[in-house]
């Protein structure tokens, strides 16, 4: 059979997943259906509970979005224009779009080039160029890039030596580990995503946020939910509609009970196609302790190489592929008034024109597997 007549491969497929759990899931929302409770029903505070269990995190508040869980914390922190957080600028634009939200200053930072995440070097020089140009660096935003942590002591060393907080964006890691440390529990307040797409994800829009402090959780809850206070008809602060719907949550609930096999089998497949593309392209490479959970599985091609040429003749065989991201946040439109570390950032321009991510999901078998690398080797 030719490669032409095959089905074309999937970059993440979803649909072995939903056939794995179908009957759960239906059971679950099933139940949803008949207490109807849509919103803040009793499957949310469960999530909540056994999503602090899996991670350690002593408080966990679900919410509507991975971004919602990223504005939420920078409303709790009382973020204000005049002030400056630091964030890498290769990474997905909601990093950056929710301090611009709240009128503070971006600064964007240099990517190590092997991890793809922020660089302590860079973000000294980018706290430096915020104080001259006399906005106040108030915290760091980390990303913890296509699934493999940040370097959070490094980050976290910076950020007490200069009076800021840390928030990590775990929007592509959440389950993966730090040093036998679970990420959630890395930094003052972390937010993860359950776009359908991430490693642990809903059949719609969720994220939720992790945090030891008691305070800093009782803060978020009344921010979800319109600022409330002993209700939401007391208005104690601004806040917005960030909850999570229950019927999400009872999917969530289903997804991670079988997380941890998943993470276990993305990470055998992430080590098979490193064995067999190493010797073409530059693999990802996951520092020594930690785990990836492989939101990405995302590669460097050589120098000089045609990437639309090499798309283009995977896309013939029936092999999709993905770019993260061809154009960094500190050269789009709506940024470009923002700082920029030391004024350039030359990995980021570099992995921006060689980075690309092939499938990537817990059910992709060896048989299809190979007609990836097969077709990027040929495509090479």
């Amino acid at each position: 059979m030719s490669a032409s007549s095959l089905e074309p491969v999937r970059f993440v497929d979803l649909a072995a997943q939903q056939a794995r759990i179908r009957a759960r899931v239906d059971a679950a929302i099933a139940r949803v259906l008949d207490h109807g409770q849509y919103v803040m029903g009793p499957e949310v505070a469960e999530l909540e509970a056994q999503l602090s269990a899996h991670s350690g995190a002593a408080h966990t508040v679900a919410c509507s979005s991975g971004t919602d869980a990223l504005a939420m914390v920078l409303m709790a922190r009382n973020l204000r224009p005049g002030q400056a957080i630091f964030c890498p600028a290769f990474t997905f634009v909601a990093t950056a779009e929710v301090v611009a939200w709240l009128g503070a200053h971006v600064w964007f930072v240099d990517v190590d080039a092997e991890t793809f995440n922020i660089d302590p070097a860079s973000l000294e020089t980018a706290i430096a160029g915020a104080r001259q140009a006399g906005h106040e660096p108030v915290g760091v935003i980390p990303v913890d890039l296509f699934g493999i942590p940040a370097d959070y002591d490094a980050v976290s060393k910076i950020a007490a030596r200069e009076g800021l907080w840390v928030l990590g964006d775990a929007a592509q890691s959440y389950g993966a580990r730090y040093h036998n440390r679970r990420v959630g529990t890395l930094a003052m307040a972390t937010a993860t995503s359950f776009f359908p797409a991430k490693p642990l994800g809903a059949y719609g829009d969720g994220g939720a946020i992790f945090t030891d402090d008691a305070d800093l959780a009782e803060t978020l809850r009344s921010i979800l939910f319109h600022g409330k206070g002993t209700s939401q008809y007391d208005n104690v602060r601004v806040g917005m509609t960030g909850r999570i719907d229950t019927m999400q949550a009872a999917i969530l609930i289903e997804k991670l009970a079988i997380f941890d096999d998943e993470i276990e089998a993305r990470n055998r497949i992430a080590a098979r196609y490193s064995a067999q593309l190493g010797s073409h392209v530059a693999t990802p490479a996951v520092p020594d302790g930690l785990q990836s959970v492989w939101a990405q599985y995302t590669l460097k091609l050589p120098q000089g190489t045609d990437r639309a040429a090499i798309q283009a003749s995977m896309k013939e065989k029936g092999v999709p592929s993905a770019v993260y991201y061809a154009k960094p946040l500190h050269r789009q439109d709506a940024y470009s008034h923002h700082g920029i570390a030391g004024g350039e950032l030359p990995v980021t321009d570099m992995l921006a024109d060689c980075v690309l991510s092939l499938p990537m999901h817990p059910y992709l078998d060896e048989d299809t597997q190979d007609r990836v690398t097969e077709a990027l080797i040929s495509a090479l």
